[in-house]
């Protein structure tokens, strides 16, 4: 299976990191050069500024992009790819599940990260290998740092994106109802700052931890991005609704085996 690893040309550390992290995992990986907002031009920006329930910023635009470019290569091959950040942490059991997952059908998605916030998973997990379960994933809002996603996947995401326009990485994922999705469980990929929420051992700088991406503060926003926000939180309402009157899942933390993770 292919293995991209998104990274911005000039991040060395980041890329040493993840050259040694999957080198002592045993995997081959292709690096992806990251979409930086040097080449979001003005025209680009305008073009998606009223996409999503508020102003993207040029670094949400550009790590859209770079996720993107992941999701048309693995059209242009047809096969499987896990897709993973620069700063995502490996289990030592992804490669056991990577080769599970090779030959699966009937899939387009699998996260294989858990960053803090409930999901909602269906009841009954299948077993799979390394002591793990594969759950069907109904609703999700926990980034984007390691999945992997088929191309018919990828294809439903960029219909989406033709429907809906662009977003967060994530969130462009978890509003995307058409495509099957799982969860691993105990997850497999951790993202750096999220380190100390679950009790891993620190392997990595200040600077590694911090979020390319995101900044705490939202700006002040038009009209338009409250209707936005409105309409996809009634849609989201609708979606959880329907999971609840039917009993389909339960919304709950996806555990993690500290255990299992890389260390430096």
């Amino acid at each position: 299976m292919n293995i991209f690893i998104i990274n911005l040309s000039g991040d060395v550390e980041r890329r040493q990191f993840q050259k040694q992290q999957l080198s002592e995992l045993g995997l081959d990986y292709k690096i992806l050069n990251a979409i930086s907002i040097d080449h979001i031009n003005k025209e680009t920006y305008k073009k998606h500024y009223f996409d999503w329930q508020r102003p993207l910023r040029k670094t949400e635009v550009a790590c859209y992009f770079s996720h993107r470019s992941a999701w048309q290569k693995i059209i242009k091959n047809n096969l499987p790819a896990l897709i993973l950040e620069d700063d995502a942490l490996l289990s030592k059991c992804v490669p056991e599940l990577l080769n599970s997952f090779t030959n699966k059908k009937n899939v387009d998605f699998i996260n294989l990260e858990v960053a803090g916030r409930k999901k909602f998973i269906s009841k009954i997990g299948e077993n799979i290998v390394c002591n793990s379960k594969l759950f069907r994933l109904y609703q999700d809002r926990n980034g984007a740092a390691g999945y992997v996603l088929w191309p018919s996947g990828a294809k439903k995401l960029l219909e989406h994106e033709s429907l809906n326009g662009i977003g967060l990485t994530d969130s462009h994922i978890a509003s995307c109802y058409s495509i099957k999705s799982y969860q691993v469980e105990p997850a497999a990929i951790l993202q750096l700052c999220q380190c100390n929420n679950y009790d891993v051992p620190i392997i990595s700088t200040n600077k590694m931890q911090a979020s390319t991406v995101s900044h705490p503060n939202n700006p002040k926003v038009h009209l338009i991005f409250w209707i936005k926000r409105i309409v996809a939180q009634i849609k989201l309402g609708i979606h959880i609704g329907i999971l609840l009157l039917f009993k389909k899942a339960n919304r709950r933390h996806i555990k993690l085996n500290k255990e299992s993770f890389y260390k430096k």
